[in-house]
């Protein structure tokens, strides 16, 4: 099977690869902020961006595996239908790659864990910076170029691994002011040493340029 979007489809229909709620990362960056409009690119089955419309986010949720996004628009609406999700999340089916969103429009844009080829990765990185609104942040978490030969799971293929050096200047070419890039140990239940994830935060100046 060659598609990946296809090998996604089947991961998913086996059940959530993903641990519920958000990254510890996400969540001690993202919990403290206002509110607002979000983009979660790459979402998967939506672990974030239900957490971000628990807290009151709206929320524009995309990824390639159309499996992924029914599980995730399933278990929204059931949450809404309780009651317990005040924002509300957008489900759309694209290639994070090529996928165009609406210039300047989130407060917040996410990418957790995306991991895709270095002319894929910078084209994604583009976009999503595009997306961010006048004082609006990016927040980007991944698995560390690091981790490959010091760190515990992730991809095993050094091409996909986040760069912090292309993040950085990717995100700088886009316009934004990179406030944050640091790699910081993860620790992993049962493993014998910590996951190396690169974080960068970006934001775009309120006088935009």
């Amino acid at each position: 099977m060659s598609n990946p979007a296809a090998r996604w489809d089947e991961r998913y229909a086996a059940g959530s690869p993903w641990p519920a709620g958000p990254n510890a990362t996400v969540r001690d960056l993202v919990a403290p902020l206002t509110p607002g409009r979000a983009r979660d690119v790459a979402c998967g089955d939506g672990r974030h961006a239900i957490w971000l419309a628990g807290l009151g986010w709206q929320v524009d949720a995309v990824d390639f595996s159309a499996v992924a996004i029914a599980r995730g628009r399933a278990r929204a609406d059931q949450l809404a239908a309780d009651g317990v999700l005040p924002g509300q999340v957008r489900w759309s089916v694209a290639d994070v790659s090529q996928d165009v969103p609406e210039p300047r429009s989130a407060d917040l844009v996410l990418l957790a864990y995306v991991h895709l080829l270095p002319a894929q990765a910078v084209a994604t990185l583009e976009r999503s910076a595009s997306a961010v609104a006048p004082g609006g942040l990016l927040l980007l978490v991944g698995h560390d170029r690091s981790n490959l030969h010091h760190g515990t799971g992730g991809p095993q293929r050094p091409e996909v691994l986040t760069d912090l050096d292309v993040v950085t200047h990717t995100l700088h070419e886009s316009g934004l002011d990179v406030v944050r890039a640091e790699v910081l140990p993860r620790e992993v239940e049962g493993a014998e040493r910590a996951a190396l994830d690169a974080v960068v935060v970006a934001q775009r100046p309120a006088a935009t340029r």
